[in-house]
């Protein structure tokens, strides 16, 4: 089900508190506000702080005040998903319950020794190749019982005959609005991904399964992200569909790059903006440095 163009459009930007923002969330989140705004919709902030052990309370706290130094105005209250933990487990647990998760023991060391040095997924790391795909009930329970850690992960070979069986996988496909907001249907192959990661082994969720679960919840029409997370999508629509969870439409935004043409990054120590703000910058600076005027 598609997002219905007679309700209100609801855009959002969902950073992560694992580090400061730099120019590339800057963009982002400029361009779901001026889109919203466009659209006449609400902008809504999700604070997306599943990864416990980096995210820092400080960095929320930087989060609201950089936005809110750019001019961004969002509804509260935010959204944090630490918070509801448990919602993303049930979701987990009806795929769980439809056959499609299975727990994999398989360590970092041991998936790169296994894969194969051309099958890489579309963000170029190691092919998961099914190592715990046919471990036995008694073995998974030895092994559980020992107390090795596992994440689950998501059959999607399995998943892909079940949306095939129940006469809906014609609709593994989404809507890509481009620069100019025309539309694009573009068919999703989420098997590129392997069997992806539903529940994390330190985290009883992944970004996959709470990205679309927020998303439902909060009823975005429009998904606006970088062009980093397209390929992602595909595995997006899939769990969509298995969740009988509506299909917002995607605009998937140019990334902001140093000179060499990287992508700017938290985990690269790239300048953030309270740090461009203490240079002088104003935003006025930030809009010209992203290309919005």
């Amino acid at each position: 089900m598609k997002a219905d163009p007679a309700r209100q459009p609801v855009l959002r930007f969902a950073p992560s508190p694992n580090g400061a923002l730099h120019l590339g969330h800057a963009l982002s989140a400029l361009v779901t506000y001026e889109m919203a705004k466009r659209l006449g919709g609400r902008f809504l902030l999700r604070i997306e702080d599943i990864d416990t052990a980096r995210a820092r309370e400080e960095f929320v706290a930087g989060i609201y005040e950089d936005l809110a130094w750019l001019g961004l105005e969002w509804e509260t209250p935010v959204l944090q998903q630490s918070q509801h933990l448990g919602d993303y487990i049930a979701a987990a647990e009806k795929l769980r319950a439809m056959g499609l998760l299975y727990p994999c023991f398989a360590t970092r060391s041991e998936i790169l020794a296994a894969a194969r040095p051309d099958a890489v997924d579309p963000d170029g790391a190691p092919l998961y190749r099914g190592l715990c795909k046919g471990l036995d009930p008694g073995e998974i329970a030895r092994r559980k019982q020992a107390g090795r850690p596992f994440a689950m992960r998501l059959d999607v070979e399995r998943a892909l005959r079940s949306i095939g069986e129940r006469g809906v996988g014609e609709h593994l496909a989404f809507t890509e609005l481009d620069e100019k907001g025309q539309p694009q249907r573009i068919g999703a192959d989420p098997a590129l991904w392997g069997d992806v990661v539903i529940q994390r082994r330190d985290v009883p969720t992944s970004y996959h399964l709470s990205v679309v679960i927020d998303d439902a919840r909060q009823g975005i029409s429009h998904v606006t992200r970088g062009r980093d997370l397209f390929a992602a999508t595909d595995v997006h629509r899939l769990l969509q569909i298995l969740l009988d969870l509506p299909e917002p439409l995607y605009h998937h935004h140019r990334l902001v790059t140093d000179a060499q043409g990287r992508k700017l990054a938290k985990s690269a120590g790239d300048v953030g903006l309270k740090e461009l703000r203490a240079r002088g910058l104003t935003p006025g600076d930030i809009r010209r440095l992203v290309g919005i005027t």
